[in-house]
């Protein structure tokens, strides 16, 4: 869908969806296969929904103006224009004027927008789930294929292609995300040593071909691997286009074996010491699947969670993303448990990579995980909201939430909001112990600070290192 459809449709789902209000952040909403952030300070005024006009500017790349001296908003893209006035009752877009419930508002310095504009021929399919909260949509362009791909122009569901999401490599594992399953064609390859994976009837998908380097026919992109001992660089490229096809390979440093694994649209090649044997150059057979590899020789297997990532950003502060925060803070509790010997550390993502929670879940339910830990940072409407909190949705995680808070609110020297019951969908779907940590508030300027600082974020990192160690047993 194209930029300028989105932001309408931005505004016509919230419209539709009234009661969502100053809630919208606990509904899950999903559109065309991807779960997309709802800000928290999106309100309900009068019976209408508010959004912040930053949610265009920021999150659509769109261009706002902002005329105070006749208190004018124009948002510009895709050559089309909308134009609102505070306090006004009425859009215009293009050459339109729509009636709206609700003028726009500047309140506490925050510009925000009424979000009804009508769009009969929006084509939204809506499916709500009350038990779950989650909002699935699906628009004309992704039901018949009228989408493109910026990077390849192959990625629509017209032709039945399956879509990279994201490719991300940490230790000794690849993680391929899709939109659908896929099976794949590995084979092992020598002079030089590397693991070649072709994806058949696949292609980039356009958010994924946006955020990196050019990865279409001739052109090659690479994920740097530093500081591994058995892998230099992953690289990957649509490799043919008819049908389309997207080839991945590891760049060995010595000689290495591999398993492979599917669960829906989630694909994992795990690395393992070579058995002696190879493959011919092109093989489409792999080994076959006996395991993970992980927690087989008796270690503890924790899985670290760093919340959202990509298009994807959680909560804006005034200087950083949540998405930012919670990977660097993730990175540095795997460099931790990595020093304990009796400890295998697995992350769901180690980039800038977008993963649906559905598939961080698939990642600690395949790999067995004694431990689910997923990390984020919290966000209020008030900027004086402040504090640590700890989740847990099951009576199992309790304990495990409870010996993560009392080192982990210490080292924060945050307001101590204490252990939670919460329904949040990664530790409700995991069948392991599972937390979800709050480590403060981006939208609290002080708490930002102090959580953008290396030397506090190693404080933090090693409490929640030492409940997870405490917990296993293996402090």
């Amino acid at each position: 869908m194209k930029k300028f459809g989105f932001l309408v449709f931005l505004f016509v789902f919230l419209w539709s969806f009234p009661h969502l209000g100053e809630a919208a952040t606990s509904t899950k909403v999903v559109l065309n296969g991807q779960e997309l952030s709802i800000p928290e300070d999106v309100q309900n005024m009068q019976g209408s929904v508010m959004v912040p006009i930053r949610v265009i500017s920021e999150n659509l790349g769109y261009k706002v103006q902002w005329n105070q001296a006749d208190g004018r908003v124009m948002i510009d893209g895709e050559g089309k224009s909308i134009q609102l006035l505070i306090g006004k009752k009425a859009a215009s877009v293009g050459n339109k004027t729509y009636d709206l419930n609700t003028a726009p508002v500047v309140q506490n310095g925050t510009t925000l927008v009424p979000i009804r504009l009508v769009s009969e021929q929006m084509g939204i399919d809506v499916h709500w789930n009350n038990s779950d909260k989650i909002v699935t949509l699906t628009t004309l362009d992704a039901s018949t294929g009228g989408g493109t791909n910026s990077g390849s122009g192959n990625g629509t569901a017209e032709n039945g292609l399956a879509l990279v999401n994201g490719i991300s490599f940490s230790e000794s594992r690849l993680l391929v995300t899709l939109d659908k399953g896929v099976t794949p064609k590995v084979s092992k390859m020598d002079s030089p040593d590397r693991i070649v994976v072709d994806l058949p009837k696949t292609d980039f998908s356009p958010a994924f071909a946006a955020q990196g380097p050019d990865a279409s026919v001739g052109q090659i992109a690479s994920l740097d691997v530093p500081n591994n001992d058995n892998v230099s660089q992953v690289r990957y490229s649509q490799f043919s286009t008819e049908p389309s096809s997207v080839r991945i390979v590891i760049d060995l440093k010595n000689k290495q074996d591999y398993e492979v694994f599917t669960e829906g649209s989630l694909l994992i090649v795990d690395l393992v010491a070579d058995n002696g044997t190879s493959t011919e150059p092109d093989s489409t057979t792999g080994p076959t699947q006996p395991g993970t590899g992980v927690g087989d020789s008796g270690k503890k297997v924790v899985v670290i969670d760093a919340g959202h990532g990509d298009q994807d950003p959680g909560a804006i502060g005034s200087q950083t993303s949540e998405k930012k925060l919670n990977l660097g803070l993730a990175l540095k509790v795997e460099a931790l448990l990595k020093n304990d010997p009796n400890i295998d550390v697995v992350l769901t993502r180690s980039d800038d990579t977008f993963l649906q929670l559905k598939e961080r879940v698939k990642i600690a339910e395949k790999l067995g995980a004694d431990v689910f830990v997923s990390i984020h940072a919290n966000s209020s409407g008030s900027s004086a909201a402040s504090g640590t909190e700890t989740y847990y949705q099951r009576a199992s995680s309790k304990k495990l939430a409870q010996t993560i808070h009392k080192y982990f609110v210490a080292a924060t020297g945050f307001k101590d909001r204490g252990v939670q019951y919460g329904n949040f969908h990664v530790i409700r779907e995991t069948t392991m112990p599972a937390v979800l940590l709050e480590v403060g508030f981006i939208s609290n300027r002080t708490e930002e600070s102090k959580m953008m600082d290396s030397a506090k974020q190693d404080e933090i990192a090693a409490s929640i290192v030492k409940g997870i160690k405490e917990y296993l047993g293996a402090s």
